[in-house]
């Protein structure tokens, strides 16, 4: 294919090709691998001058006591409120500020935060196996492994969704109900996502029980630690009904809202394989899909809402996106590389008709039978 086609013209996103990487470079009879090496080092030079890599530590310091103090005022509002209606809009509330402990768990992953890295990965243990209850280890070798394959339909973990299926070949080899929920899995997409904390749960703690793991066993301690309180607490505290209930409330909720963060940052955008592996910048830039900045949405999507910036210095802070931005855009611009920036619904428009003409043909097919 010669040339990567904005996400607006089409839903199934293309397979990128050599002629797409000689496409978007401006000078094609150079030597590509020299080029686009230097490419990297003249953008990220850029960024180092602009003093965009350098940690925010107090930044953080203030991040992280702010969700603290928003967890534990949100759980002593759970347990001290009488109201069933309380404590459902309690649950929901901490559903949220989960997703935002996430995104904490996220920037320790990546090392945002501190230049010492035991700091780092201090904040991800306590944020991820004792506060939210999944493996720390697993998730920052997933995730890391998605950032050097981002849209690899044969290496990005993130694609291999057993739910959901993000290529054409994927629904093909759908069978039963995985096959019929393929077919509409564009109405099923928001559904499914309540259940994501629960995969999360369960992924995460068979990852240390059969791989090798840093942590291991200190994980399987907080892990341990965070299943006895927050259960223990929910039933002596609230009975086990609305125990119940509000567990299925802050799971659900917290599971929808990641996925609403993390889905439309590449599904829709173009994929690679084997075949058709391009070199880092372009192919970090051309299958990430930004969402336009605001405070509001900056601080609905932890700031990864420039996913581009964020695959191009994973290390950089959370806080220094916004103004990476402009400087990674004119780059592109310069070197002629496609840079995709959406709406906030327009994003989704595009996630939703994605998936949607994945489950196309299977529904062709039912048609004919």
């Amino acid at each position: 294919m010669a040339s990567v086609t904005p996400p607006s013209a089409r839903c199934v996103p293309e397979r990128l090709s050599l002629a797409t990487l000689l496409a978007t470079t401006t000078d094609p009879t150079a030597h590509i691998d020299t080029a686009n090496e230097l490419d990297y080092r003249v953008l990220k030079r850029r960024i180092q001058d602009a003093g965009l890599l350098e940690k925010r530590p107090a930044y953080y310091a203030l991040s992280i006591t702010t969700n603290l103090v928003l967890w534990t005022f949100c759980l002593v509002v759970l347990f001290t409120v009488g109201s069933v209606w309380a404590q459902a809009l309690a649950a929901a509330v901490l559903g949220i500020i989960s997703g935002q402990l996430g995104f904490q768990l996220h920037d320790s992953g990546h090392r945002q935060m501190f230049n010492a890295p035991w700091k780092n990965a201090l904040v991800g243990l306590v944020t991820a196996d004792l506060m939210l209850g999944m493996s720390y280890g697993w998730w920052v070798q997933k995730h890391n492994r998605h950032h050097g394959n981002p849209n690899d339909v044969d290496l990005d973990p993130d694609i291999k969704v057993g739910a959901i299926a993000y290529t054409e070949e994927q629904a093909q080899a759908r069978r039963g109900a995985g096959r019929l929920a393929a077919m509409y899995q564009a109405y099923l997409f928001f559904p499914l996502t309540t259940l994501l904390a629960w995969s999360m749960h369960v992924t995460g703690l068979s990852y240390l029980i059969k791989e090798p793991s840093r942590y291991r066993r200190l994980e399987f301690g907080l892990l341990a630690v965070h299943a006895v309180v927050y259960l223990g607490a929910m039933v002596l505290l609230l009975g086990p009904w609305s125990a119940l209930m509000v567990v299925l409330i802050h799971k659900g909720v917290g599971g929808a809202y990641m996925a609403s963060v993390f889905a439309p940052n590449h599904k829709g955008m173009p994929q690679t394989d084997s075949e058709s592996r391009l070199d880092f910048v372009r192919t970090q830039v051309l299958t990430a899909r930004n969402v336009r900045g605001h405070p509001i949405t900056d601080l609905w999507y932890g700031s990864l809402n420039y996913q581009i910036e964020h695959h191009l210095f994973p290390g950089m802070p959370r806080l220094n996106m916004r103004r990476a931005q402009p400087i990674v855009r004119q780059f592109c611009q310069e070197r002629g590389i496609d840079y995709y920036e959406t709406s906030f619904f327009r994003s989704y428009r595009e996630l939703l008709g994605f998936l949607n003409e994945i489950g196309a043909p299977l529904r062709a097919e039912r048609a004919r039978v």
